[in-house]
C-alpha cells in the first residue's frame, strides 16, 4: 500500500481546507440555529464562537504554514469545548461529536501542513553556531 501521500503537504492542506471552513460554518449554525443559548443573543454567540475562527482564515486559505501552526491554538478551544459538551450536554452530543471530528481533522491537517510545507520552504528555528545542543539525555553535543 502506497502511503507517500501522507507525507506530502498537499494532502494535509486539503484536509485543512475541508475541515476548517466546515467547522466555521457548523459552529455558526450550531450556536445560532440548531441549539440557541437562551441567555445570549445571536450576535454575542456569533462573536464568541465564530470570530476566533475568522482570525486565521485568510492565512489558511492562502496556504501560509505559519498561520496553520498558530491556528492550532484556536482549534484547541473548540476541541476542549466539544469534549466538554459530549460529557455535559446529552441532548447536543451529535453536535459535539461533529465539532470534535471537524476540529480534529483541522488540527491534524494544519499541524502536518505547517510541518511539511515549512520543510519544503526551508523554514524553521535557526540554531546559533556557538550554542551547544543539549539532547534528551542531557548530554552536550
Amino acid at each position: 500500500m502506497n502511503t507517500d501521500f501522507l507525507q506530502s503537504a498537499s494532502f494535509y492542506r486539503k484536509l485543512t481546507l475541508i475541515c476548517y471552513p466546515s467547522l466555521l460554518v457548523f459552529v455558526a449554525l450550531w450556536h445560532t440555529v440548531l441549539a440557541t443559548n437562551e441567555f445570549l443573543s445571536v450576535y454575542i454567540s456569533l462573536a464568541i464562537w465564530v470570530v476566533p475562527l475568522l482570525l486565521p482564515l485568510k492565512g489558511i486559505l492562502q496556504g501560509n504554514p505559519y498561520t496553520h501552526a498558530w491556528a492550532n491554538f484556536i482549534l484547541i478551544f473548540y476541541f476542549i469545548h466539544s469534549l466538554t459538551a459530549l460529557y455535559t450536554h446529552p441532548d447536543e452530543r451529535i453536535f459535539a461529536a461533529i465539532e470534535l471530528i471537524l476540529t480534529t481533522g483541522a488540527f491534524i491537517g494544519a499541524t502536518y501542513y505547517a510541518r511539511y510545507r515549512g520543510r519544503e520552504l526551508g523554514l524553521g528555528i535557526k540554531k546559533k553556531k556557538d550554542e551547544a545542543v543539549v539532547t534528551n539525555a542531557g548530554k552536550m553535543e
